[in-house]
């Protein structure tokens, strides 16, 4: 995406280019230099971002140390604007999830022009179908559960994998399906820990001497709650999850007997060489953003609705999340297939 703004800015227009590290925090920090085309050269493949990243800093909530050694959260908004000002920046590209976006908007508010581009494995953000970054996940998520599908079949164990997933369950949907996933359970489907069970064994009374179960690690039982791993408390968003599909797999051993194991993904998720799919659309969506400020519009969010590279206002997207309907094609397809869903 970098690379495509930055080489669309310069070869095309003749413009000046600058990258912003560590998101809000280089920012505030005003670390932020010119991108030549040298800079971008090579990263095609690369995943992760040449810029770097920083999940813990909102402008609006800034911990400042005085000389006593006292911490408290301010405000830093107008820091930032005014290393915004120095450096004459016409306009931010905003490259990232639902909070991203949500941290745009408090400088378009400001009057700054922010274009933001999605970018989540989550694929989460509402106003587009897909965000770059949600193809690599799947694939990776997807070659664990076949993986898994050896070990599971030669020990006959019921064998979880838990992907990430807080509040939307795309990734655990697709890579599910896509392995061919006896179970999986969503964030958006409360399970059954009853009809779970009664999965696995149905299996076995077929012959079939094990299950494969993707579990989003937002997933929480019918009137049960979120299994929290740890609180961040210089997080604007503290809460850690992780750790259901241990707390499964426990209630499925208990209850059938079946040996059960669990595997935690993790970052793991999150890092490698980009698929094809994400190289394709980071470079659309690199490309529309730059273009959509050459036309003239301003605070846009770009999208892919259907095959269709379009562009919504940024403002729509914030504080909210694209989850898993429950008429969802891919889900009565995979239900249609005999796939549990714990409900």
């Amino acid at each position: 995406m970098i690379r495509a703004v930055t080489k669309t800015a310069i070869y095309r227009y003749g413009l000046e280019v600058f990258g912003i590290e560590d998101g809000f925090m280089g920012l505030v920090q005003n670390r932020i230099h010119p991108l030549k085309a040298t800079d971008v050269s090579n990263i095609l493949t690369l995943g992760g971002t040449i810029l770097g990243t920083h999940n813990k800093c909102d402008p609006t909530r800034y911990p400042v140390t005085d000389s006593d050694g006292n911490t408290e959260f301010k405000d830093v908004s107008d820091r930032c604007m005014d290393h915004i000002k120095h450096h004459q920046l016409d306009a931010i590209i905003v490259i990232g999830g639902d909070g991203t976006m949500s941290g745009a908007a408090n400088f378009v508010r400001k009057g700054v022009n922010c274009i933001g581009v999605p970018k989540t494995i989550d694929n989460d953000l509402e106003g587009t179908d897909v965000t770059f970054g949600f193809a690599t996940a799947c694939d990776v998520a997807t070659d664990a559960l076949d993986r898994i599908h050896t070990t599971a079949a030669s020990h006959h164990r019921a064998m979880i994998v838990e992907v990430m997933g807080r509040n939307a369950g795309w990734l655990a949907l697709h890579s599910g399906v896509a392995s061919g996933s006896d179970i999986i359970l969503l964030p958006e489907i409360p399970y059954d820990i009853d009809k779970v069970c009664e999965a696995v064994e149905n299996r076995s009374k077929h012959g079939k001497r094990f299950s494969i179960l993707c579990v989003s690690e937002g997933t929480k039982p019918l009137g049960g709650e979120l299994v929290v791993d740890h609180v961040d408390p210089n997080s604007p968003d503290p809460i850690r999850l992780g750790g259901v599909g241990k707390v499964v797999a426990d209630d499925i051993e208990k209850r059938t007997g079946i040996e059960t194991r669990t595997t935690v993904l993790g970052h793991v998720q999150r890092g490698g060489t980009p698929v094809p799919q994400d190289r394709v659309l980071a470079t659309e969506f690199g490309h529309a953003a730059l273009q959509a400020l050459m036309d003239g519009k301003e605070n846009r969010l770009i999208v892919m609705q259907g095959r269709t590279v379009a562009d919504v206002e940024l403002l729509s997207a914030e504080g909210k999340q694209r989850k898993v309907q429950l008429d969802n094609s891919l889900l009565l397809a995979a239900r249609d297939v005999g796939t549990s869903f714990g409900d």
